[in-house]
This record gives structure tokens, C-alpha cells and sequence, in this order.
């Protein structure tokens, strides 16, 4: 099957639909917090925003998520930084000595191989249809200047798209300037992950869900979020200085 850097998925007509946060290796805390909202894996779907792995205790757990065929990602820049590193020596020693990669170098070969083959298939952006409209999912941002279809016929072919998608704080930064901002045109919700903040954050039809999961030294993060967003929206989270690692 062909890669494709956006997905549609139809209305899920038998449960709820959950966007998790920026999970970075928390995936205990993850099974916690589902177990919490009520999750039922024979009819509810997990969507999340990216960033699965890095500075967590268990990012080799990625693929075991992405198999399961209730969870759907997006790619995330740790993901890309993940990718890219493997034919970029600094980015490589930046990555695993900086930037919460440490894991990677003790993760078997064949392993490697497999999340990185996972990891490779993610696409950039979703859309989900819900009882509460439509909902997009990215990373971090969309170009200001684009409408949600736009920005989804640029990913197709425009690095640039691509590159905010991934990386981008222009939108969060300029919120927390002027305390608010316009909506995004052609879409009924957006949900971003990528910038931590220490509450779900809603402006016009936008969510930033990040709140800091494996950021537990930072007063205010060490959050785990899930944004139900079908056939309600309604947040649930953990502190994940509660949770024990699984071993």
C-alpha cells in the first residue's frame, strides 16, 4: 500500500473516539489513563497527536501500540528525528544524547528495524469525522495562512507544509501574545499536540492536548491528556508521577 501523509477516517458508529496527547514513552501511564475514561478496545479508537516515543522509560513499547488495531498515530517530530538520524551521524548524537533518544541505544537491531519501519508509514495529519463535526489531527500547526484543505492538498507535495506540521509553535506562541486567535476555515476541530502546557488549552475551534507526560521535573507538566472528541468532548487525565513503569 502506497504511503500517504493523510488519512480519513468515517464516524465510528459503534463507540467513542480519544485523542491522547504527546505520549513520549509513557505507555503505563497511557493503559492507565484509558482504563480511567472507560475504554473498550472491541468498539472505542485511540488517535494520537505524535510524539509516542523519547524521554519516557518505555519507548520501545511503540510498536507494540502501533499494532493494535484501536490505536492510529500521526508522525511526530521525535518520530522524523528518528528517521532522519539514521543517515545523519550529528543529528544521531544529538538525538540519543540531547533530545531523550538514549533508548534507541539500547534497543536491539532487529528491533530498530522494526519501529523504524512502523514508524515510517505514520502519516502527517488526520481528519475524523464525529457527532461533534470534524475533527483534524496534526502534530504541531498548519501554516496560518492556510484553510484545513488547503493545508491538506499541500502536504501531499509541499515540504514546507510538512515541516510545520511537524515543528511549528508560531500559532501557540502567538495565543499566548495576544490570548486569542482565529479559527482554522474548513474544519469544525483542530487538535494539536507539540507545545506542552499545563491545561488543555482551547482557542476558537483549537486544542493543544500536550501537557507534558515525561516533563515530570517541570512544575505545572507531568500530564498525561485524552481528548474525547465522539460522540463528546470531554478531557481525562493522569499525573504520570503516579504511575509505576511496567518492568
Amino acid at each position: 500500500m502506497p504511503y500517504t501523509p493523510f488519512k480519513f477516517f468515517a464516524k465510528n458508529r459503534l463507540g467513542k473516539d480519544f485523542v491522547v496527547g504527546d505520549i513520549h514513552g509513557s505507555f503505563t501511564a497511557l493503559e492507565q489513563l484509558l482504563q480511567q475514561a472507560g475504554f473498550q478496545a472491541t468498539t472505542d479508537r485511540v488517535f494520537a497527536v505524535g510524539d509516542l516515543i523519547d524521554r519516557g522509560a518505555e519507548s520501545q513499547r511503540v510498536t507494540e501500540f502501533l499494532n493494535y488495531p484501536w490505536f492510529h498515530s500521526i508522525m511526530g517530530n521525535h518520530e522524523k528525528i528518528l528517521l532522519d538520524s539514521a543517515n545523519d551521524v550529528n543529528l544521531y548524537k544529538s538525538w540519543t544524547s540531547y533530545n531523550g533518544g538514549d533508548w534507541w541505544k539500547h534497543t536491539p537491531l532487529e528491533q530498530q528495524q522494526e519501529i523504524r519501519q512502523a514508524i515510517a508509514e505514520l502519516a502527517i495529519a488526520f481528519e475524523v469525522a464525529t457527532g461533534n463535526g470534524r475533527v483534524g489531527i496534526v502534530h504541531a500547526d498548519i501554516p496560518n495562512t492556510m484553510s484545513w484543505q488547503q493545508f491538506v492538498q499541500n502536504i501531499h507535495r509541499n515540504s514546507e507544509s510538512k515541516e510545520c506540521a511537524l515543528w511549528s509553535r508560531n500559532r501557540f506562541r502567538r495565543i499566548h501574545t495576544l490570548g486569542t486567535a482565529d479559527p482554522i476555515q474548513g474544519i469544525d476541530h483542530v487538535v494539536f499536540g507539540h507545545s506542552p502546557t499545563p491545561h488543555v488549552l482551547r482557542v476558537a475551534n483549537i486544542h493543544y492536548i500536550d501537557t507534558g507526560a515525561a516533563l515530570l521535573e517541570d512544575t505545572g507538566l507531568g500530564k498525561l491528556t485524552l481528548l474525547q472528541i465522539h460522540p463528546t468532548l470531554t478531557i481525562h487525565q493522569l499525573d504520570t508521577r503516579t504511575v509505576s513503569k511496567s518492568s
